[in-house]
């Protein structure tokens, strides 16, 4: 069930508050109203809101300004969206210092009103996942490892992150470069600011300007609002470009236009907007071979690639999987609500010494299936050669949990015509099937990586896993 939005309207008019609640609830918001800043204080008290619409000017206690650094302070996080009817720009420009997420001159329209809210909105949400993201990682330090590669890169973080410099993140999939993209905004001076994540893959062709810079209702079919691109949701923040290296032509000038003018353009939209926004890009491609090769353009890798950062896979730094098992199991194990079951020197072993071409993306679902069957396993196998003892993942749970030693993506042997009855249509959709299960394995669920493992497309991949039944990993 979708939850309504709860907004609070503090105006001493008591006219303007019911028409201001009668044009939320139209748009299937929840309202509660206060006539003045204490009241307004009292009521986030008892009722944390999503957004508040507050007057500039009010009688009595203390006025809109103290009001919004108040509630800056007691419900940090909510936006607030000011009103006022001779507000002067000394106003307008205190009260965005002072946190406020827009400025209404009154008297005030219906259609405006939805916007800003619809915008505060957004904004609220992308911050509350970034902070969720913050949460699921740990602490900015969740680079576990104690590799000299890893110091390395923790040394480049500490040094890079003060600055505004961007930053181009490259290695395998999985190596973990949107951890580094979160401590490198976690260290910075915009710590405090949105972290937006752009899955740069992901997004359909046709969308790419719609989804990074926001478009104006009715500017295409199927706009019926407007609508905030990761750019603005950015502002005063860091942008995270992730696969950056499979942006389509039209959309990488668009991007670069964007950092050359730092301003943006909603489609539909007549005027630019300035936008504040620190920009760190990741990619598992060669972009400057690419760049040679005409498939990313030259002059956007210069401006991504100010200062590199390179993680290597996790093949070349084995002294780290024991310290990231260990990681892992902690997490996997406070989140299920069990206990971390101990890992045994020879299980510990066939890790360290397995290649995880899924890198530590695919080490993290293997602990992960390993600690919610090791009760099974150790039932079952308490006593038995290779086995972990109770409550331990032994060597013989390891093996059954990674792929065979041969399994590198080539699918099995068919069988021969005059040894099946099965339609030939059957046989190539079970050939392909275990094509496509494989290379996503090995790509550790990422279905962009996939595809370039079977050397296609990614939306060609998407529709050959739907004819098959094939889901993608979440």
């Amino acid at each position: 069930m979708t939850r309504h939005p709860l907004v609070l309207v503090v105006d001493d008019e008591a006219n303007l508050r019911r028409m201001l609640s009668a044009v939320l609830a139209s748009d299937g918001c929840r309202t509660a109203e206060a006539a003045s800043g204490p009241d307004a204080l009292s009521a986030v008290a008892r009722q944390r809101p999503d957004a508040v619409f507050l007057d500039l000017s009010m009688p009595g206690g203390f006025d809109g300004l103290e009001t919004l650094q108040r509630l800056g302070a007691e419900a940090p996080g909510v936006p607030v969206i000011m009103m006022s009817g001779r507000a002067g720009l000394a106003d307008a420009v205190r009260a965005t210092k002072l946190g406020a997420h827009h400025f209404l001159e009154k008297p005030l329209s219906p259609e405006a009103v939805l916007v800003a809210l619809h915008s505060a909105l957004e904004l609220a949400r992308a911050r509350a996942e970034a902070e969720a993201l913050r949460e699921a990682l740990g602490p900015a330090d969740t680079l576990v490892g104690s590799s000299p590669q890893l110091a390395d890169v923790r040394s480049l973080i500490a040094r890079v992150a003060p600055t505004e410099a961007r930053v181009l993140i490259s290695g395998e999939s999985g190596t973990g470069k949107e951890l580094v993209a979160t401590a490198i905004h976690a260290a910075s001076s915009r710590a405090d600011g949105p972290f937006v994540r752009v899955n740069c893959a992901a997004i359909p062709r046709e969308l790419v300007e719609s989804e990074m810079f926001g478009h104006e209702r009715g500017s295409f079919t199927g706009a019926t609002e407007r609508r905030i691109g990761r750019f603005e949701q950015a502002d005063g923040g860091t942008l995270f470009l992730d696969e950056v290296g499979d942006l389509s032509p039209e959309a990488q000038a668009k991007l670069l236009r964007a950092l050359e003018g730092g301003e943006i353009e909603r489609v539909g939209g007549g005027r630019p907007i300035p936008v504040d926004v620190r920009v760190v890009s990741a990619t598992n491609r060669d972009l400057a071979r690419a760049a040679r090769d005409g498939g990313f353009r030259e002059d956007l890798l210069y401006r991504l690639n100010v200062f590199p950062i390179v993680l290597a896979p996790l093949r070349e730094r084995p002294g780290d999987i024991p310290e990231l098992v260990r990681h892992f199991a902690t997490l996997v194990s406070r989140r299920i609500g069990r206990p971390a079951p101990t890992v045994s020197p020879e299980a510990m072993d066939l890790l360290v010494r397995h290649p995880w071409p899924g890198n530590v993306r695919e080490l993290a679902n293997i602990v992960e299936r390993l600690i919610i069957l090791a009760p099974a396993a150790a039932r079952a196998g308490a006593g038995a050669a290779g086995g972990g003892g109770s409550g331990a993942i032994g060597a013989a749970d390891v093996a059954a949990a990674l792929p065979s030693p041969g399994d590198d993506g080539r699918a099995e042997p068919l069988p021969h015509p005059s040894e099946t009855t099965l339609a030939l249509s059957d046989e190539l959709d079970r050939f392909e099937r275990v094509l496509i299960a494989r290379a996503l394995s090995a790509a550790g669920g990422n279905v962009a990586e996939a595809a370039r493992r079977l050397a296609t497309d990614r939306a060609n991949l998407y529709r050959r896993m739907r004819r098959l039944g094939i889901e993608p990993a979440p």
